[in-house]
């Protein structure tokens, strides 16, 4: 990352060099708030030794107000803000996908991974994601890599593609090359 080789480095520290992702199988901190599934992503961001937050000093309650604020900003830009103190594990499908992606970007990754984000998303819910990850590639500065098998989400917002095939380099390139080329095709379809 940047040069830097992140080979055998723990995931906090991965994630401090500016990298978050997100799973196929979603991973939330279920029986947590929306807010607080994103606070989470703050960690890197915000902090306050244990005496503050053992007795609750002012520099608790300081940095506690600054996290509740930017994690409802990230909540907002995803349409979850209504829901802030709703369990995660209560949220439907769609929006558990979207806090999961907010959760990430909380924690200001310069790379963000997402992981089939659409899979078991019924074609409405793919659709919001489409525009979701528009958004977030259009307004936020990083860059998005996607894993993704949703051709139509694929060709929806990926500006370059790199097709593998059992592992291995098919082709790449400009999204509407690559979804033209007839490997891929007949790879797709399984020919």
């Amino acid at each position: 990352m940047d040069g830097q080789n992140i080979t055998g480095k723990k995931t906090i520290e991965i994630n401090q060099d500016g990298i978050a992702r997100t799973f196929q199988n979603i991973r939330l901190f279920k029986e947590l708030s929306v807010l607080d599934n994103v606070k989470a992503g703050l960690h890197n961001h915000y902090r306050y030794s244990t005496l503050e937050g053992i007795f609750r000093l002012p520099g608790y309650y300081k940095v506690e107000k600054q996290m509740d604020e930017r994690a409802m900003e990230l909540l907002k830009v995803f349409d979850l803000d209504r829901e802030w103190d709703y369990k995660a594990s209560n949220l439907p499908y769609g929006k558990q996908r979207k806090l999961e992606i907010a959760r990430a970007l909380a924690t200001k990754p310069k790379l963000l991974l997402l992981d089939e984000p659409a899979a078991g998303m019924n074609p409405n819910e793919t659709a919001e994601l489409m525009e979701t990850i528009r958004f977030v590639r259009d307004n936020f500065d990083m860059t998005i890599l996607l894993i993704e098998h949703d051709m139509k989400l694929v060709s929806g917002i990926c500006e370059r593609l790199t097709v593998l095939n059992f592992g291995q380099v098919l082709t790449q390139g400009e999204t509407a090359e690559v979804l033209n080329d007839k490997r891929v095709i007949t790879a797709y379809l399984g020919e």
